[in-house]
């Protein structure tokens, strides 16, 4: 394989019929067009896809400060209040005085919050239905667990989307 230039955008170029696509670059181009699908979907519950993981959050770890939850997500707490001011506005989520410190808040899923979670379910089963419709079950497991391996080795959160930290880093 010939060495590129520095400056040289390879990937920018149409492959030719002999070459295939990196792997990384699938992953890539299938990660940007899934989420980008996925952002579709959440629209119509008036929802975005940080919204919809900080409700799968709030209601695996119910009562969570929003410090912790900040830092879960490695996000400034400043940028995570601003998301939960919508959540809390759309009556989705409540904050509550910690009980063994009134400086914290504990985060909390309203019924309206849990109903929303289950939609927003719905619309993610639909999301992996659609997205994933070219491989079998067997397939998918396959392809769940390859992706797990290669998400663990590169050091990432499970359950935790790494947009998060571009949302407004620690």
């Amino acid at each position: 394989m010939k060495p590129t230039r520095e400056g040289d955008d390879s990937c920018a170029r149409p492959a030719n019929r002999s070459s295939s696509p990196s792997a990384a670059f699938l992953l890539a181009q299938v990660g940007a067009h899934a989420a980008s699908r996925f952002a579709g979907r959440l629209q119509d519950l008036k929802l975005s896809p940080p919204h919809a993981g900080i409700l799968r959050i709030l209601s695996a770890t119910p009562g969570i400060t929003q410090q912790a939850l900040a830092t879960a997500l490695n996000m400034v707490p400043s940028r995570l209040v601003e998301l939960l001011d919508d959540l809390e506005g759309h009556g989705l989520t409540e904050r509550r005085e910690d009980p063994d410190d009134r400086r914290r808040y504990a985060l909390h899923l309203t019924d309206k919050g849990r109903a929303m979670l289950e939609d927003v379910g719905k619309v993610s089963r639909e999301h992996q239905r659609a997205l994933l419709a070219a491989l079998n079950e067997e397939e998918q497991r396959q392809l769940a667990g390859l992706l797990q391996r290669i998400a663990d080795e590169q050091g990432l959160t499970r359950g935790v989307h790494p947009g998060y930290s571009r949302l407004g880093k620690r």
